[in-house]
């Protein structure tokens, strides 16, 4: 994934104008405006390193003259107290960017770190782990950068590039049509839905049931995703899809209370993809920090 720099240095803006507003009256009050000096980032916690470039972008947006020396590129894993990037020049910019860089190059390493972790342990299996929407406002496109960093795949990018009919669908769609069981519904809006959508754009449907999946297996979606059922029912599922001939024609993806401890199991089902939110919002955070050096 390559990053786009204009959407890159929008965001970085408006994140350094959230943190310095009107200037940081610290520094201006007590460092002079000529002083410069070099700086090191280190990692304070081991995990995957995500987010080199856009911190970079930080220290530029803040001071295009402040000079970044990375030590090490996104996707590589390090260790507690590693020297990662060096900044040198003006101390009052390279202040001003500290709070924001740091705190992407967490968020991201983080990111990275836990979709690196699921991706380890379901390897050796058909299963590839997906991201979902469960992002930081603003921040997506950064996390799901760093979740292809750590080896994931992503979901849908918003509302606006599939069709994913999920359980709020359903019960609005049966509640405009009272006359129709669950069978009908669920087979009426996948209908609707590839008559309503461009040929190449994608049609998933969350379902909750074994029915409710042989239903939509019937109508052979793009996905149907399996919400929030148990390790046995996916396995009876995908023995359904053997049965109906659809292996490799209707993709299965399990979703709902996937961890660390049970992905693993979730992932020897045989289903296709799983999709978890834990990657970005339950993640444990890597700690860097910025120290000035000082000469001797």
């Amino acid at each position: 994934m390559n990053l786009d720099q204009r959407r890159v240095d929008q965001i970085i803006r408006f994140a350094i104008k959230e943190d310095t507003w009107q200037g940081d009256i610290t520094s201006e009050a007590v460092i002079s405006d000529a002083q410069e000096a070099d700086a090191v980032v280190i990692s304070r916690t081991s995990g995957m390193v995500c987010g080199m470039e856009i911190i970079e972008r930080v220290f530029a947006s803040c001071d295009d003259t402040l000079r970044f020396r990375p030590m090490v590129k996104d996707g590589e894993e390090i260790e507690p107290e590693q020297e990662i990037a060096f900044v040198e020049g003006n101390v009052r910019s390279i202040l001003r960017a500290e709070r924001t860089a740091l705190n992407f190059l967490s968020l991201l390493s983080s990111v990275a770190t836990k979709t690196r972790e699921m991706v380890d342990l379901v390897e050796g299996t058909n299963a590839k782990i997906y991201d979902t929407r469960k992002t930081i406002p603003l921040h997506r496109y950064f996390e799901k950068y760093a979740v292809k960093t750590g080896g994931g795949v992503n979901h849908r990018y918003g509302l606006w590039d599939m069709v994913l009919i999920k359980d709020n669908h359903v019960r609005a769609y049966s509640e405009d049509n009272p006359g129709l069981d669950t069978q009908a519904v669920i087979q009426e809006m996948i209908k609707k839905a590839r008559s309503s959508v461009q040929q190449n754009v994608k049609i998933e449907i969350e379902v909750e049931t074994l029915k409710e999946c042989e239903y939509a297996l019937d109508e052979k979606p793009d996905i149907i995703m399996l919400d929030n059922m148990s390790a046995e029912k996916l396995k009876k599922a995908v023995q359904l899809r053997r049965e109906k001939g659809l292996e490799g024609k209707v993709l299965f993806e399990a979703s709902g209370g996937i961890t660390l401890d049970n992905v693993r199991e979730y992932a020897e089902t045989g289903v296709d993809r799983i999709s978890t939110g834990s990657i970005t919002s339950s993640i444990d955070p890597i700690d860097f920090s910025l120290e000035i050096i000082v000469k001797s």
